[in-house]
Order: C-alpha cells, then sequence, then structure tokens
C-alpha cells in the first residue's frame, strides 16, 4: 500500500533535480560572425584606424575570449566575412532568416551577431522589425582591430555575449553593446569614426553593463521584435529605397536618378526639420505622382525630429515624415514596410509606431 506514495515522492524527487539541473546550466548563446573591424587586423599596434577589415573567423575572435565559457555555453557560425559598408538587402535577408531559426530552438537562448560598425546600426534595426523572438540579439562591433593597442573588441564581445546570456536582455528588442552601454537598435548610430565611443543614441541608452552585468533604466517605447506585424519568415525581397542628401543648393538629379533606378521610395536626408529646398519641391512632387513615396528625414546627427505638415504640407503631397529616424534607418523601415503596403497614410502610420 506504501508502494504507489513512495514511488510517486520518487517521481517527483527526480523532476525536481532536474528541475535544478536545468536552471543551474549555464545558457546557450550562439555567435554570428559576419566580419568587420572586430575580426580586423592592423599591420602594427599603433595602427588604430588602418588595418584590414573581416579576416580573423568566428574560432579565433572565441578563443580569444576565454571567459565567455564563465558566462555561457557559447557556439560560432561564419556567416559572412565582410565589411559592413558591403552589406546589401540580401545579407540582410540571409543573416535575418538565420536569426529566426536560431531563435525558435529550445537550445539557443540568446545570439550575438559581431558586426562592422559601418552599418551596424541599420542590420541592428532591421532585426528588430523582422525577427519574431522575445530571446535577446545583440549585435558588437568594435571600433579597433585587435592587433592595436586598446582593442575594444575583447571587451564588446564578452558584454555582448553576458547581455545575451541574461534573462533580464528578453523582451527589450535587438540589442547594440558596445562600450560597455545597452543601446536600442532602433535608436543607436555611429556617430564619430575614431573613438570607441562611436555609438549613441540621440535619447540615452537603456543601460550599462558593468563586469558583466545589466543594468537597465529605461525601455523602449515603440514596436519592435515578438511585437512587430513583419516577419522575416515572410519577406523574400526587400523593395529598393534610396537616399538623396539635401543641401542649400540641391537639384533634383539624385532624386530623379533614384527614380530612374527602380527606387519604390526615396528617403529626402533634409536639413532642419527635414526641410526641402523650394527648387526640388515640383521634381518630388512630379515623383510622387509617379507613384514613388517621399520620405523626409533628417541629417542632423544628434537627432533629426520631423514633424509633419511643418516644414512642407506632406497632407498636400503626399508624403510620409521619418519621426526620429534618421536617413539610413528611414530606408530601412521604408523597405520593410513596403513589402506590406503602398498606402501613404499605413506608411506614416508605420513611421510612427516603429
Amino acid at each position: 500500500m506504501f508502494k504507489p506514495f513512495f514511488s510517486r515522492c520518487a517521481l517527483l524527487a527526480a523532476g525536481c533535480l532536474a528541475s535544478l539541473a536545468a536552471f543551474a546550466a549555464p545558457p546557450n548563446v550562439v555567435i554570428l560572425a559576419t566580419g568587420g573591424t572586430i575580426a580586423g587586423a592592423g599591420a602594427e599596434a599603433t595602427n588604430s584606424a588602418t588595418y584590414q577589415a573581416a579576416k580573423v573567423p568566428v574560432d579565433k575572435l572565441i578563443a580569444g575570449v576565454p571567459e565567455l565559457a564563465k558566462v555561457a555555453n557559447v557556439r560560432g557560425e561564419q556567416v559572412f566575412q565582410i565589411a559592413s559598408e558591403s552589406f546589401t538587402n540580401e545579407h540582410l535577408l540571409t543573416l535575418g532568416k538565420r536569426v529566426s531559426a536560431l531563435a525558435k530552438q529550445a537550445d539557443v537562448d540568446g545570439i550575438v551577431i559581431t558586426h562592422g560598425t559601418d552599418t551596424l546600426e541599420e542590420t541592428a534595426y532591421f532585426l528588430n522589425l523582422v525577427i519574431k523572438t522575445d530571446k535577446p540579439i545583440v549585435l558588437v562591433g568594435s571600433m579597433r582591430p585587435g592587433t592595436a593597442m586598446s582593442a575594444d573588441g575583447m571587451l564588446n564581445l564578452y558584454n555582448a555575449v553576458s547581455a545575451a546570456a541574461a534573462g533580464d536582455a528578453r523582451g527589450k528588442g535587438v540589442l547594440v553593446t558596445m562600450n560597455d552601454e545597452l543601446n536600442s537598435g532602433r535608436d543607436v548610430s555611429k556617430m564619430i569614426n575614431i573613438q570607441t565611443a562611436a555609438f549613441k543614441s540621440p535619447w540615452g541608452p537603456l543601460g550599462m553593463i558593468v563586469e558583466g552585468k545589466n543594468y537597465w533604466f529605461r525601455l523602449p517605447a515603440k514596436r519592435h521584435t515578438a511585437n512587430s506585424e513583419f516577419d522575416i519568415d515572410k519577406i523574400e525581397t526587400l523593395p529598393t529605397v534610396g537616399i538623396a542628401y539635401g543641401h542649400g543648393n540641391v537639384a533634383a538629379t539624385a532624386y530623379q536618378a533614384l527614380a530612374a533606378g527602380g527606387a519604390k521610395a526615396i528617403i529626402h536626408a533634409g536639413t532642419g526639420n527635414g526641410s526641402v529646398a523650394r527648387n526640388v519641391v515640383p521634381a518630388l512632387r512630379e515623383l510622387r505622382g509617379q507613384g514613388v513615396h517621399i520620405v523626409r528625414s533628417s541629417h542632423v546627427n544628434a537627432g533629426g525630429f520631423v514633424l509633419r505638415n511643418a516644414e512642407q504640407p506632406d497632407d498636400q503631397y503626399d508624403w510620409v515624415v521619418a519621426h526620429d529616424l534618421n536617413p539610413q534607418k528611414a530606408r530601412i523601415l521604408a523597405s520593410v514596410a513596403l513589402t506590406k503596403t503602398q498606402d501613404s497614410k499605413e506608411l506614416q502610420r508605420i513611421f510612427w509606431e516603429y
């Protein structure tokens, strides 16, 4: 009569032990390597700005930071080995689909992506829009190659893995971890090209990471990842979106050339509040009449905030404003949004929400 009782106790004990073992097991983090400065090498230790990017493979990157083994079970995959200025839409799609597949695996708790800094912010924002998961996804790069004095790549990578392994990073969207800061992939941009404190958000970082521990100060307010209406698994191609730079003596040449080259939307990287010089307004209105979307952004570095119907009558011209997104991020969002809608009012809603 006591056997069933003891059997149940044994089963419960075994279940508890299994749960404790699972709880004690270190998290599993996959590092997807794409190249960039963090995988670069210079001729001398004094070469911090002159070097060859994308030279060191992912296994050597991991081996160079043995402390990673104390943080997580880490494995690496070499997705690309390129300098990030050459990151195309096809690269974005390939990387996004691999991230999505890994995020679906029960044995993957977090994903780190090593990336060149030139377009790191674009890839981070793209993944923030299209990956349907609440698992931590962290992009990381470095401003100096590993061969340089005071190279920043080792600590940046350690921090990125620590962030991706931490449960408190879940649900916060795609992160960028450099120079001890935890920034939102939506907000952060490269502000200077020769300092380790190169990446900044105009609205401040989400938090800091100190000795492998995350400290959070704010949360992202815009829609992202698991709460996004976009899904990388349903996107096969990205429409072409071009960027034309506004200035005081600007001509319509660049806008017209982009449209002739097949651009479905053109991001106007305007001065100030996305201002448009009066001599190009007729050309932009004509392009809109031909079906090309015009999106007013600002090339103000520290946070251009474009107000609708302020500098231009956007309602009358059927133009879209980029809200606080810089031109390169506006290009990413416009391209992703155009996979779902061609309606300008819907595009404007998307720019407000994301």
